[in-house]
């Protein structure tokens, strides 16, 4: 994939024309910036994850009620019709996050290396030989053990910013005015929760087909948004929690963004 990312960037940009409506998105701070809100250093991280928020939330600025489903009950309609229209505009970026900056410069130097040997035939083959001196430790052709695996966990958290009310987020200039921080959090993600992931969308694909969207090439959140898979995640480990809710004084935005 790093070997053709040029051309990736250009594909994402035709699979995703729609403008996302509201207030432009902040601008770019710095490369590596303390976050507040959570207690961790953190840096912008290039993600497959930003694209796919992205396409999802440009398919429902052009279907705010959602998309209609194959054979769906009449209360589902008005369930998935209730559930889209409360999903507001959002701009979306992924960071990497670290609790020392030393560990932020590591996940720098890793990203250097890599990108840099990926954008050719001979670097790609040093870095599929030896993958764990060219990524610095990052990588390395054994594997996990079953060991490392069990005792592995991941947390993800979300931080949004936006407006308490809508009148003010329309107003030129206007600054964020609340701050909600969540979390996802669950067993060790490659291998355990991708597993348990994958199954429950399989098992929502197989029980409830009338209730998903006709055909297409969708994105997951369009497809098993209204559906209940937070549920069946939450039943199977994962947790979805809110850490904190808050209203973001004027003065600190500048520096919060």
């Amino acid at each position: 994939m790093h070997g053709h990312l040029d051309r990736l960037l250009d594909i994402f940009i035709l699979v995703t024309p729609t403008k996302i409506p509201g207030p432009p998105p902040p601008k770019g701070s710095l490369m590596i910036e303390h976050d507040k809100a959570l207690g961790l250093w953190a840096m912008k991280l290039p993600s497959a994850d930003t694209v796919v928020v992205k396409r999802t939330l440009a398919k429902v600025a052009e279907h705010p009620e959602g998309l209609p489903c194959a054979d769906e009950t009449l209360d589902f309609e008005k369930h998935r019709k209730e559930f889209w229209s409360s999903i507001k505009p959002a701009h979306f970026g992924v960071k990497i996050g670290s609790r020392s900056i030393l560990g932020l410069v590591w996940c720098l130097s890793t990203a250097i290396f890599v990108g840099i040997l990926a954008g050719f035939s001979f670097g790609r083959s040093l870095l599929l030989k030896f993958p764990e001196f060219f990524s610095l430790g990052f990588f390395r052709k054994t594997g996990p053990t079953e060991a490392e695996v069990s005792n592995a966990s991941f947390k993800t958290w979300f931080v949004g910013r936006g407006y308490i009310d809508s009148e003010h987020a329309s107003e030129c200039g206007s600054k964020p005015d609340k701050e909600i921080v969540t979390r996802v959090s669950g067993p060790e993600i490659g291998y355990i929760t991708t597993s348990i992931v994958l199954v429950q969308c399989a098992l929502i694909l197989l029980s409830q087909r009338a209730n998903l969207p006709k055909g297409g090439v969708y994105t997951p959140g369009i497809v098993f948004g209204p559906t209940d898979l937070q549920k069946r995640l939450e039943e199977n480990g994962m947790s979805f929690d809110l850490i904190s809710t808050r209203t973001i004084p004027s003065d600190e935005y500048a520096h919060a963004s």
